[in-house]
């Protein structure tokens, strides 16, 4: 059903920049994600960051606002054409800005750290999943944009496993002792990884899932779906 809509939208110029630009929100949510993780986790003085942050956010923000203008255009004048498809895009779009909104937290927890991270008690609680988000950024777009259903499911099963190590991370930082601004920052950084990675399952999910099913993901659903 996925490949349909995105047949049709791609052989559309109006639908095809409704595509373009959601592709371009893609793109600007992970560059702002790999921009803060080099500035939390290794220190890296990018000039300006906080501004190129925001400046992000902001785009990504007035993309949404667009795409869902033009969608609800579109149907106010052929309110029976493809209403699935723009569904579908009504609910991808906000998740992209969702991980935008995330991304910019994850920024504000470098301004919270009273000093840099303790690389070694990171590794220890998080390992890889830094990097394991990354590579669902790249999944996540390359499946929604080659209608790939195989790749799409590696992306729900990735983040079934990225989910569940956040909640193990913040059940250790309840019973461990780290001291408060510490244990604080790393709570955050577990809240946000988590949230990023959900919002990244959505988008993924519209590859497989009936609309009705995207952004309830139950573990029925998951089981039924990922097999």
């Amino acid at each position: 059903m996925f490949k349909n809509f995105l047949s049709f939208w791609k052989g559309k110029d109006f639908l095809g920049q409704i595509l373009e630009d959601f592709n371009l929100m893609c793109k600007d949510t992970e560059e702002m994600f790999s921009a803060v993780l080099r500035k939390l986790l290794e220190g890296e003085e990018e000039p300006n960051l906080k501004d190129k942050i925001y400046s992000i956010d902001k785009r990504v923000n007035e993309l949404e606002r667009e795409i869902r203008k033009r969608i609800v255009e579109h149907l106010s004048l052929q309110p029976t054409v493809n209403v699935p498809a723009c569904l579908l895009m009504m609910s991808v779009v906000k998740d992209a800005e969702r991980i935008g909104d995330y991304c910019k937290n994850l920024y504000e927890v470098t301004e919270l750290l009273e000093k840099p991270l303790d690389m070694g008690k990171f590794r220890g609680l998080f390992d890889d999943l830094d990097k394991e988000i990354m590579v669902e950024f790249k999944k996540t777009k390359d499946a929604f944009q080659n209608s790939d259903e195989e790749l799409a499911r590696e992306v729900l099963i990735l983040e079934t496993g990225i989910v569940k190590r956040c909640d193990d991370i913040l059940k250790k930082l309840a019973s461990g002792k780290l001291d408060t601004n510490e244990a604080v920052c790393f709570t955050l950084i577990a809240r946000y990884f988590k949230r990023i990675t959900a919002h990244l399952a959505n988008i993924g999910s519209s590859v497989v899932l009936p609309i009705s099913d995207l952004d309830f993901f139950d573990e029925k659903v998951r089981r039924d779906k990922t097999t």
